[in-house]
């Protein structure tokens, strides 16, 4: 048997907590402890109160405070937290504790409540560029943002397009994308902002733009991102113009605010149906992303240039992960030695492909190695940890792909944002 607790609260209709129904207040407040525990609302059809005064649904004698009992079911662990609030919402009402044994406690593993709509959990007001605003007002609104797009509206806030970095490198050829033009310093940046400045966001836009209404699940959206391969969506409302703008970090913000501890609840004997671990998500194709530590750094690049995450994994002779280098990290480590680097980046080509025609800097290049520029600081996770970790993890860090270790610390393979919004949510 299983120790458990019950609260039930004895209350009416109009019972109040800071101007809200009292019933609703205690729902959302033990939703909001993320506990393993449930809520139930049942309402009286009739009955009577201390000061004199009955309540019935008859007919006959229709009369209003309809009687309510709150019953709320918890662990007997999580009571001294739940009781201490709950007495102080309850001006109104009786309440009683009693003990429950309970013989199995099962429930489903779900990251993210069912029924949320977009506009519960969107970015409101986002910010806009119009069809005729210069491309290097676009790149430089984003580069001091933390999102890499926004949508383009009309006079009347209606969205028609939108604006991706992705647009701005291939359409507009930016010469790098944004993460690594801040590091390139402030001559530098700007020069590359300014040649933008002869094209408007109506010309490189990519039209009509997916959009999803502001009423439409959660989950909607997320399965409109994956089928369409976008990161964000326009949200409007009924009349189409648009209110805000839902990316996959709005719905990750959601998971950490939502998700409960499913750990912890298996560790109160809970068994928990459906859940998914970091394991079954990781790409496992470490071949195609992983060297060693003395490889050259020409070789390196040529690894980044024939894989679709733009980096790269150091692990030793054994599968221990040493170090991530990516193109940021490159860049970092020789514009200050070698000034041709610069040009070695923008110049439109395939990192091989410039190594041919910089004869001195891939000379340069072939004398370092993985070791000499890889970034030692590295998070990672393991491969038996739940799938919320993983998402918080990335959320805090600022990071887009998290290496995955298993018990022993050998690398077992990466994961992205794209595969914990599709497997972790969708899937799951």
């Amino acid at each position: 048997m299983l120790r458990y607790k019950t609260i039930e609260i004895f209350t009416s209709e109009e019972a109040r907590w800071h101007g809200r129904a009292l019933y609703g207040a205690v729902v959302e407040y033990v939703n909001d402890l993320k506990i393993a525990a449930r809520t139930i609302v049942t309402r009286g059809f009739e009955g009577s109160y201390e000061n004199g005064e009955v309540a019935t649904g008859r007919l006959e004698a229709l009369s209003y405070n309809m009687p309510l009992s709150i019953t709320i079911i918890m662990p007997a662990s999580e009571l001294d937290l739940v009781l201490a609030t709950i007495e102080d919402m309850v001006g109104d009402g009786i309440i009683a504790v009693r003990d429950l044994d309970v013989v199995s406690h099962k429930t489903q593993g779900l990251l993210m409540p069912r029924y949320m709509r977009v506009r519960e959990i969107m970015t409101p007001s986002p910010q806009t560029a119009a069809v005729n605003t210069p491309l290097g007002e676009v790149a430089r609104l984003l580069l001091s943002a933390s999102f890499t797009g926004l949508p383009v509206v009309d006079k009347d806030n209606r969205p028609i397009g939108v604006i991706a970095q992705g647009d701005l490198i291939y359409k507009a050829k930016m010469p790098m994308r944004l993460g690594l033009l801040a590091q390139c310093g402030k001559e530098k940046t700007s020069a590359a902002l300014e040649a933008l400045n002869t094209r408007t966001a109506g010309e490189i836009m990519t039209q009509p733009p997916i959009v999803i209404e502001q009423d439409k699940l959660v989950t909607e959206a997320v399965n409109l991102m994956i089928a369409k391969k976008v990161k964000r969506l326009p949200v409007i409302d009924t009349a189409g113009k648009l209110v805000g703008i839902l990316s996959r970090v709005d719905v990750f913000h959601t998971i950490t605010k939502k998700c409960p501890d499913w750990s912890g609840f298996q560790g109160q004997d809970i068994q928990v149906e459906n859940l998914r671990f970091v394991s079954d998500i990781v790409r496992r194709d470490t071949a195609a992303y992983t060297v060693l530590p003395d490889t050259a750094v020409s070789e390196v690049m040529q690894v980044i240039d024939s894989n679709d995450i733009q980096r790269v994994c150091v692990v030793d002779k054994d599968g221990f992960l040493l170090g991530i280098i990516s193109d940021r990290d490159l860049l970092i480590a020789f514009i200050d030695r070698h000034p041709g680097i610069w040009d070695y980046f923008v110049s439109g080509l395939s990192f091989t492909e410039r190594g041919r025609r910089h004869k001195k800097l891939r000379e340069h290049l072939q004398a370092n190695t993985a070791a000499d520029v890889m970034n030692r600081e590295i998070t990672t996770i393991r491969e038996d940890a739940p799938i919320e970790e993983a998402i918080k993890i990335m959320l805090d860090k600022v990071i887009k792909h998290l290496p995955v270790l298993d018990a022993e610390g050998k690398f077992k393979g990466l994961i992205s944002r794209d595969s914990l919004l599709h497997w972790g949510l969708v899937s799951g």
